[in-house]
């Protein structure tokens, strides 16, 4: 396969980007080699500057449940963008998009549009806080939050892949208003709301994990979570940047039957453009200024753009829900794969939910960080190589989560299982 293209632009990107990318998980350090510079996408597939078709299992980290350059969603941006791509003031699209996210999200009750997963989070914390008159926080070892000062302390995601424990830059003194426990420990959260529960404004969490690779909630977990934030008088955020949209159309909370103070929502939500939001109780929501006294602003918030992809995306998985197909589809790929390792005698554990799933190398199951962490990291690699060279391109870390898209059918899927099978022969 010719990377000759890729490996030139990389060399230039070294130059003037820091590391050669402009979010470090992209830069293949969890499995090394050249990043693929990619050109343009169709479907399930993306084509690199050299030519080579990948099936694709990125999805652009989530965003795009529709499938890479959607017709429609093509259509609706180009259309909005002859109109104006920025204007500083209201518009009715905005309107629209907060009312039906109020539709389909079941704990929101109002809408704070913002520019990223990264900005929900900064400002679903503040608002936290606001509303409490509290400093502390809770979060789960390998939930990552965006790049929040807060939120970067046992983080998942880039900071695991690149085997970083927190970030300089982070005061001792931010730091230090995070709790951060282990996912799936009931019993770590309960002691730590009986030790600190009156300084706690909130509890943040991935209801499913998707940033230290996938990793599912035990039945009790999140249920004890927001019993025990609810007791004591926290604010239960769920973090539902990649989940929301992805897991049904009201996220891991309909999933789960959960109702939470917060959500941040992102990914989905802006239809492969960036978008994000803080959704929410009412009586939460109106905090924020104008309303209220906690301030948050962004100039190109609900961007027309955005605004316009993310409504005609939520419009068409409303009209069509794709959950049912995606997890059958979702459910034959992983179970593909498992047989494909066992026939080779190559331990792995495929974790999933829904259309998200991490094929990790290990023998014993991934409850929580700990237990990603001690995956064969290097074998992944190879793992990830092998099907690259065989085009299909899963996520450049072992602690990523890949999709399944509603571009993606059956043929495809026994396209990908079959190349597992080639790569975990070579690697046993």
């Amino acid at each position: 396969m010719d990377c000759t293209s890729s490996e030139h632009l990389f060399q230039r990107a070294c130059k003037v980007i820091p590391g050669g990318v402009n979010s470090p998980v992209r830069a293949f350090r969890g499995v090394g080699g050249t990043p693929r510079f990619l050109e343009r996408g169709e479907g399930c597939r993306v084509v690199d500057v050299d030519g080579n078709r990948y099936l694709d299992y990125l999805g652009s980290w989530g965003p795009l449940i529709l499938g890479h350059a959607h017709p429609a969603v093509v259509s609706k941006i180009q259309a909005v963008a002859s109109q104006g791509t920025s204007f500083g003031a209201p518009t009715e699209r905005e309107v629209a998009l907060a009312e039906k996210v109020v539709s389909l999200v079941p704990s929101a009750e109002m809408v704070r549009l913002v520019n990223s997963g990264t900005e929900a989070t900064m400002t679903a914390l503040r608002l936290a806080r606001g509303y409490t008159q509290r400093d502390l926080v809770v979060k789960f070892e390998g939930c990552y939050h965006g790049h929040v000062d807060s939120f970067l302390v046992k983080a998942g995601s880039g900071v695991a892949t690149l085997g970083i424990p927190g970030s300089p830059g982070v005061p001792e003194a931010v730091a230090g208003l995070t709790l951060s426990l282990p996912y799936n420990d009931a019993a770590a959260l309960e002691k730590t709301f009986e030790r600190y529960g009156d300084r706690i404004a909130a509890v943040v969490c991935e209801p499913v994990a998707g940033n230290m690779g996938v990793v599912v909630p035990r039945p009790e977990f999140l249920s004890a979570l927001c019993e025990t934030a609810e007791t004591h008088g926290a604010l239960v955020i769920f973090d539902e940047v990649i989940t929301g949209f992805r897991l049904a159309l009201g996220g891991a909370q309909e999933r789960f039957g959960l109702r939470p103070h917060l959500t941040c929502l992102g990914k989905i939500l802006g239809g492969g453009l960036p978008l994000g939001a803080v959704a929410g109780k009412a009586e939460v929501l109106q905090h924020l200024a104008p309303e209220g006294p906690v301030y948050q602003a962004g100039t190109l918030s609900g961007n027309p753009l955005a605004v316009a992809a993310g409504l005609k995306t939520l419009e068409l998985l409303e009209a069509d829900p794709p959950y049912a197909r995606l997890e059958q589809l979702t459910s034959r790929l992983c179970r593909g794969i498992e047989e494909a390792a066992a026939e080779c005698g190559v331990p792995v554990q495929i974790s999933r939910c829904g259309s998200m799933f991490t094929v990790f190398f290990s023998r014993l199951p991934v409850t929580d960080f700990r237990s990603a962490v001690a995956s064969d990291v290097k074998r992944y690699a190879r793992f990830f190589h092998g099907l690259l060279g065989r085009g299909v391109y899963l996520a450049p870390s072992q602690f990523e989560t890949c999709f399944v898209s509603c571009a993606h059918d059956e043929r495809v899927v026994e396209e990908t299982i079959d190349a597992a099978r080639a790569v975990f022969a070579s690697l046993a």
